[in-house]
């Protein structure tokens, strides 16, 4: 629980100081994303403890699981026919003061869906992939990602499979071809994005001009590549300790999306090295935690569940500070806690009240055969 409150008090502090000059510019007042922020945290925080107390038993309910697909399954259709658009991306329904993003919910469902059929085939002594209990889950799978593609959400999209592919490694596959395809594909299809810039067959569309940026942001300094030439500048500015909190200078208009998908970049010119690497060891803290939770577990729907996790939370962090430093092209992923956000918010602390969940079993568990042995003492 600490690495959590501790991340979504510096997201509410880092919100604020992104938003508020941006906001005064346009008319708006200051404290006006400090308090969607804030609602956003509190109310996490209430779903957090609700998923630490609620039996993970009844999330492998089949009917739970049967309304939970009709629910996400209508949710990623309504967004392509009712769907608000943001930066051509049509990935939010607006339910009036609020927006909903599918992409987000769709993670945590992921999760706990393949997790409970992974582990039902895994306890008859079957392999996942080998029987024909995968076909379905796997259709479905592969038709919720083609609603997410078609949005697009490049970023989300690739989020929820790694996601899932990440859970069949651990559950299926031999570790050496698991480690050969996990760094295979990025290289292939890096290669094969170069190639596509280099011979000039990405042309024109929001996306194409994203990835155009990416292989060279200076050569488009005044177009595509503003968002990354800019986001270099803030953290080169930041340096080690950097220039003092809401003393940034690419926030005031310069930066776009200063509070989303480039809070880093703040945070970096105005926390330094320093105020970013505390934000990645609180990450990682938690991430090895949900990990060792995993490896601790002798249930495989538990150690599928935490793997995923980690996964969730790991590729997104990735993501959004490969974006950033322009080690990767800009998807418009958020990052983990601190990007402005409810649905991200509401999602990533539903999954550390699950994980909290299992880590208070494992506890009871461990106290449970302790106390024998205590008593003979």
């Amino acid at each position: 629980m600490v690495p959590y409150l501790l991340l979504c008090i510096i997201g509410i502090i880092m919100v604020y100081s992104s938003s508020a000059g941006i906001e005064m510019q346009n008319g708006g007042t200051p404290q006006s994303y400090l308090i969607k922020q804030t609602i956003y945290v509190i109310i996490g925080v209430i779903i957090m403890v609700f998923f630490a107390n609620y039996p993970l038993a009844h999330y492998r309910r089949r009917r739970f699981l049967e309304y939970s697909t009709v629910i996400m399954g209508a949710l990623l259709l309504a967004v392509l026919i009712i769907g608000h658009a943001v930066n051509g991306a049509k990935g939010w329904i607006n339910l009036g003061p609020i927006n909903i993003q599918p992409a987000e919910f769709c993670k945590l469902y992921f999760i706990l869906y393949l997790a409970d059929r992974m582990a039902r085939v895994r306890q008859h002594g079957r392999h996942f992939l080998e029987t024909k209990s995968s076909i379905g889950p796997l259709l479905m799978a592969a038709f919720f990602l083609l609603l997410i593609l078609i949005q697009p959400d490049t970023g989300g999209g690739i989020i929820n499979l790694a996601i899932i592919s990440v859970m069949i490694l651990a559950c299926d596959i031999r570790w050496a071809f698991g480690v050969s395809l996990i760094i295979g594909f990025p290289l292939v299809a890096y290669i094969g994005l170069q190639q596509a810039v280099v011979n000039g067959w990405l042309h024109g569309g929001y996306r194409a001009q994203r990835f155009i940026a990416f292989m060279n942001p200076f050569g488009n300094a005044s177009g595509s590549g503003s968002q990354l030439v800019n986001s270099y500048y803030a953290i080169s500015n930041g340096g080690i300790f950097g220039v003092g909190l809401g003393n940034s200078v690419q926030k005031m208009g310069y930066l776009p999306e200063p509070n989303t998908d480039f809070i880093m970049a703040i945070t970096s010119e105005e926390l330094g090295l320093v105020g970013v690497s505390v934000i990645l060891i609180l990450l990682l803290i938690l991430i090895c935690r949900i990990i060792q939770l995993g490896i601790r577990s002798n249930s495989l729907y538990v150690t599928l569940i935490c793997y995923g996790a980690a996964t969730f939370f790991s590729v997104e962090t990735f993501f959004n500070i490969g974006g950033v430093l322009g080690l990767l092209p800009i998807t418009g992923v958020t990052f983990p806690f601190i990007s402005y956000g409810g649905s991200s918010m509401l999602v990533l602390s539903a999954t550390v009240g699950i994980i909290m969940n299992i880590s208070v079993q494992q506890n009871k568990q461990r106290l449970e055969m302790a106390s024998p042995f205590l008593s003979r003492k």
